[in-house]
């Protein structure tokens, strides 16, 4: 009897210590898993979720997210979209558990530069944010470089056309912090 209850409290033991083993390696493979996530991956799985996203200079743009490039995301906000660089982003707030797919290959070619370029060919009238809500500018993208834009500073409510154009200004990718379209 007695080698009866030595071996049924070694098994409990041996089965126990199987579980906590277990349940160890389950906590293992998700941090692991977490730890592979993407911020793009998180963005995209926000579907119909309005969240706040806080940029460089302080603004804060709420919105449903409606796509996410490897360097970007857009935003829809009533009538209006907000294209982001990741890299202006500081803090969002709201988003749900969810998680999308990484973008595609395609998408992950897409950077800025292939978004700002989409504007441009449409001619449609931008603000661009630039650090701080001061810096708005408001006209229509003129050219999109590698790493730059150059945007024609006009009137709002104003087509571009050379005389309504009060000017142009060159920025680095880096200074933008978000193009709303002004529709």
């Amino acid at each position: 009897m007695r080698w009866a209850a030595l071996f049924d409290d070694m098994e409990l033991q041996f089965s126990a210590a199987l579980q906590a083993a277990s349940e160890e390696e389950t906590a293992s493979l998700y941090r692991s898993e977490q730890g592979r996530l993407a911020l793009t991956a998180r963005l995209a799985g926000q579907g119909n979720s309005d969240v706040t996203v806080r940029v460089a200079g302080g603004q804060d743009f709420v919105g449903r997210i409606s796509h996410v490039g490897s360097e970007w995301l857009v935003m829809r906000s009533g009538a209006r979209s907000v294209l982001i660089p990741l890299a202006a982003v500081q803090v969002v707030q709201g988003l749900s558990r969810a998680v999308g797919a990484a973008p595609t290959r395609v998408h992950a070619r897409l950077g800025l530069a292939s978004a700002l370029r989409t504007l441009s060919r449409d001619r449609q009238s931008v603000s661009v944010y630039a650090g701080s809500a001061d810096s708005r500018y408001d006209g229509v993208l003129d050219r999109i470089g590698r790493d730059f834009l150059e945007l024609a500073l006009v009137p709002t409510g104003e087509e571009r056309r050379s005389t309504n154009v009060l000017g142009v200004l060159t920025m680095p990718f880096s200074a933008v912090s978000a193009v709303v379209t002004l529709v």
